[in-house]
């Protein structure tokens, strides 16, 4: 079995399928529901998703595929938000242990394969450098869940999103803090905001997309603050689905124009530096929507940090280097100035100690739910 995913609009759909008889298809119905980061993939140990939405099965289609082809709109240097959901619902393909790989921290294997992907990106004039930045993030993608590229590949076609509105926006005033994490209070997202709300002098107003999920509000909030900082968690090495939304929303709309973009990541792996992806993408979405980017913090080691800072007045050393870059960006917010990308890793706590706890925890929580019987792969 071969697997296609792909974002053509309902038009398109015919000509799609034509050129991929026999293969199983995977598109936009419409109905697909975005992750929640609630890991019950993991933690029940099948690799399926709670959502019986008809994407659930993700993990065990792109098991049983001899072979992955994805075609995507180019958007900010990834998928579009549909191909991204899909990605999204799927990391219960891989196990959510942990081990160093590629020199880095990784994801165990679920299974013993290294599944070839094609990617096709089409879009309007896209440059070498909008290209290299795909390339690298695919790559980023394939070897967290231990596939391989076997071809990039890039079509040109008609600009999908029009350009900047016209209109002239409002009189900008205060900041705006937006989490984009779907878990709410209970993200390391949200713990990073609310800790540089607390260190600003100026006051800030924190929308979340899991309790506001109308891309529409959060737009026109944009559009009345004079400085926005964004805080995103890395999923697939990139940006969530539902923030893709809004970014497309406030892009079409230009309620960004002239306002200053800040942006806090973070991801549960170790090294910050594995969320360069994500801040390619949000950089080039800010010049795309008209932002003035004035910087951004990326933090590695982003659940035992949360962990440490969530409720206390005293935070352990191994946050220390969070801390200050979290006071370093709040600086910079109230003088309305350029700040330093900080890229913020555990201080004196090493990777191994990191790969052990949290493979203690994920361990703890599998054994709260039913495990997959050993050797039986997930049912389709």
């Amino acid at each position: 079995m071969k697997l296609l995913i792909h974002d053509y609009p309902q038009p398109e759909h015919a000509r799609i399928s034509a050129g991929f008889r026999d293969w199983t298809i995977i598109s936009d119905s419409g109905n697909i529901r975005p992750c929640i980061g609630c890991f019950r993939c993991w933690t029940g140990g099948t690799g399926k998703c709670v959502f019986a939405d008809g994407y659930e099965n993700m993990c065990a289609l792109i098991h049983s595929a001899d072979e992955l082809y994805v075609m995507s709109r180019w958007t900010y240097g990834g998928f579009s938000s549909f191909v991204k959901n899909v990605f999204d619902r799927s990391i219960g393909y891989v196990l959510p242990e942990f081990e160093t790989a590629y020199g880095e921290m990784h994801h165990r294997r679920r299974f013993p394969e290294e599944k070839p992907v094609t990617f096709c990106f089409r879009g309007s004039g896209l440059t070498e450098e909008d290209k290299e930045k795909s390339r690298k993030y695919v790559a980023a993608v394939c070897r967290n869940l231990r596939g391989r590229v076997k071809e990039v590949l890039f079509e040109e076609c008609a600009e999908e999103i029009p350009g900047l509105s016209a209109e002239t926006p409002a009189e900008r005033s205060g900041v705006l803090l937006i989490d984009g994490s779907l878990r709410g209070n209970r993200s390391n997202t949200n713990v990073f905001l609310k800790r540089l709300q607390k260190d600003m002098r100026l006051p800030a107003d924190l929308f979340s997309l899991s309790s506001s999920t109308d891309c529409e509000k959060i737009a026109d909030a944009v559009s009345r603050a004079e400085t926005v900082v964004l805080g995103v968690p890395l999923y697939v090495d990139g940006i969530p689905a539902p923030v893709i939304r809004l970014m497309e929303t406030v892009e079409k709309r230009g309620t960004g124009r002239r306002c200053r973009l800040y942006a806090v990541v973070n991801n549960g792996l170790y090294e910050s530096r594995q969320n360069e992806n994500l801040l390619h993408m949000i950089r080039t979405w800010s010049d795309a929507a008209g932002f003035v980017y004035c910087g951004s913090l990326a933090i590695g080691a982003g659940e035992v940090m949360g962990t440490l800072m969530r409720g206390r007045q005293r935070v352990l050393w191994p946050a220390r280097s969070v801390l200050s870059g979290i006071s370093h960006l709040a600086e910079a917010v109230d003088a309305g100035r350029n700040a330093d990308t900080v890229f913020a890793d555990a201080y004196l706590f090493p990777r191994w100690l990191y790969i052990t706890i949290a493979n203690v925890n994920w361990q703890r929580l599998k054994k709260q739910h039913k495990p997959l019987i050993k050797g039986k792969p997930p049912q389709m």
